[in-house]
């Protein structure tokens, strides 16, 4: 079976590459990406991820991965001085969008979500940062907010390529619907065909068709 994280694509995050290697989105997902990775940075295709996180940490491969309690103290440290401009300008979106990208990649999602929705009541046509936090309730276990983030962002871009990726990925995965998902991936290489994901997007098509043709064959004898 495959997949949705952050590397569906982005393995790593800008400012935390090292230490935030984040478990697949979907368990079992082939490449081991993330849905909001894939709208910041490519994947790296010449080494393996843990490889290529390590080197760039300054550790050794073989480094266990941080523990969440690491992982969220790490993030406090990061948001302090952040938190304290919140103080003197408690609605900057700029800063509660960097807040909520600190504590998703913390794995803090519901901290994170927070974060987004302040900064998207001044900005509800972000749609990066929409998408994000549909990505975080998602990892939160809620498909069905997930779905509603996603469905709201392609209001304000219907073709946008990240959110039609990512809910395709919750339809399949998260609300066992797989003719949803095709719509939004054939959608997608329609409107971007050289869309760095393709390839995936491609991959999760075929997946997806010959799971329904299986299943169709059972049904048949």
């Amino acid at each position: 079976m495959t997949g949705p994280k952050r590397t569906f694509s982005r393995p790593w995050t800008r400012k935390q590459a090292a230490i935030l290697s984040i478990a697949s989105l979907l368990v079992g997902i082939a490449g081991g990406w993330s849905i909001r990775g894939i709208q910041r940075r490519p994947a790296v295709v010449s080494a393996e991820p843990s490889e290529v996180a390590a080197r760039e940490a300054g550790q050794s491969p073989t480094a266990a991965p941080p523990a969440p309690a690491e992982l969220k103290a790490a993030a406090d440290a990061q948001a302090a001085p952040l938190i304290g401009r919140l103080k003197s300008d408690p609605e900057n979106p700029a800063v509660l969008i960097e807040l909520g990208n600190i504590y998703y990649d913390a794995q803090r999602y519901p901290t994170a979500v927070d974060f987004y929705a302040r900064a998207l009541k001044s900005k509800p046509a972000d749609v990066a940062v929409r998408t994000d936090m549909a990505t975080a309730y998602w990892f939160m276990g809620n498909a069905d907010s997930a779905i509603a983030e996603f469905n709201q962002a392609l209001t304000y871009a219907p073709d946008s390529p990240n959110a039609l990726f990512n809910r395709g990925i919750v339809k399949w995965q998260g609300k066992n619907d797989p003719a949803g998902a095709l719509a939004d991936w054939e959608k997608l290489l329609a409107i971007d065909p050289d869309y760095e994901q393709k390839d995936k997007v491609r991959q999760m098509i075929a997946e997806v068709k010959n799971r329904q043709a299986l299943l169709s064959t059972m049904d048949a004898k």
